[in-house]
């Protein structure tokens, strides 16, 4: 209805002229002949309304087409949409209409560019991260293999400036990998115990450099899930519990049961988040209040656990108390089968 009043405002001057020429050829009709006038009236009334409906529908299918050629311009200004719309419409209105053509295409180009070169960039960065992984391996065959060669604190720094960069280049990776248009995630059943072993085992030199002590509550537990997915997402909490570690640093790890979900949580007692902060400690980039222990923070790590979470259809819960540690859930969603 609004459609169709706008219809009537735009055109007003042209239905006013026709309007004005069915009463003054009713008047002539009246004067000539006042009996012809009474038998002809109702078919000049019921004339003016078909031509006038009949107006209205050619305008609204001609403003019609010539929204969709302009829409289309938008979404891909093509010298084959350009030239469309351009002849759907007035000479002046053109004018216009190549004024933006050469804006949307300059735009576009640009665009284009920027597009080629930020993939090029991160093609170069996941590239660099995976030539990383062949030294890194070095290192650490040369810690195992040669242990007895090298002083215990020389060989406690280098497994943990290791286990740094080890760290940093698996975000890395995982980053690329989050972005990628194909997943190849496996789903199975895994072992938590088994999974959060080889987790802390990667972790150990960072672990022990803060002197944790870790409580492993878990019994046999299994989730359905992926298995490197999973991996990533409790190293990069394990992380953070390192990073804002207290003076006597625990790590809890602990699972419940429900009906529909199997519940694991991640526990420390380092300095926590602040209660303002801890709504948004999950988007990217944040890292929340400038105290020392956070002025190195990327704000990535928490950023790409959800982000996991999600691709992994698991669900997040984040509780702290400042100073007083940190407490992170994840829910295993339990799955249903149908007809046994």
């Amino acid at each position: 209805m609004k459609r169709f009043w706008r219809m009537i405002e735009r055109y007003y001057p042209w239905l006013l002229l026709l309007l004005g020429v069915d009463c003054f050829c009713a008047i002539i009709l009246w004067i000539s002949d006042i009996r012809a006038f009474q038998t002809l009236i109702e078919l000049v009334v019921l004339t003016s309304l078909l031509l006038f409906s009949a107006i209205l529908f050619v305008l609204n299918k001609r403003e019609t087409t010539r929204r969709e050629l302009f829409r289309d311009f938008l979404s891909d200004p093509t010298i084959y949409n350009e030239e469309r719309l351009l002849s759907a419409i007035s000479r002046e209105e053109g004018e216009s209409i190549r004024l933006l053509a050469s804006v949307l295409q300059e735009h576009k180009t640009e665009s284009n560019s920027m597009a080629d070169a930020l993939q090029d960039y991160e093609e170069y960065v996941e590239s660099w991260a995976h030539e990383a992984k062949t030294p890194l391996s070095l290192l650490t065959m040369l810690l195992d293999n040669r242990s007895d060669e090298i002083s215990p604190p020389l060989q406690a720094k280098l497994d943990y400036v290791r286990s740094q960069l080890q760290e940093d280049v698996t975000r890395m990776l995982y980053y690329a990998r989050l972005k990628s248009s194909t997943k190849d995630y496996q789903f199975e059943d895994i072992n938590l115990n088994d999974c959060l072993g080889e987790v802390l085992e990667d972790y150990a030199p960072l672990l022990e450099e803060k002197q944790f002590v870790i409580l492993n509550k878990l019994q046999s537990e299994t989730v359905y899930t992926d298995r490197r997915g999973l991996q990533f997402m409790l190293g990069q909490i394990v992380s953070n519990a390192i990073k804002y570690s207290s003076d006597s640093p625990m790590l809890t790890i602990s699972m419940i049961h429900s009906e529909t979900a199997d519940v694991l949580s991640v526990e420390d007692n380092g300095i926590g988040v602040k209660k303002y902060d801890l709504p948004y400690i999950f988007q990217k980039g944040f890292t929340g209040d400038s105290t020392d222990s956070r002025k190195k923070a990327t704000g990535m790590g928490l950023y790409l656990v959800k982000k996991m979470a999600d691709d992994l259809n698991l669900y997040l819960e984040a509780t702290s108390q400042w100073g007083k540690g940190f407490k992170i859930v994840i829910f295993f969603p339990k799955l249903r089968s149908n007809g046994g």
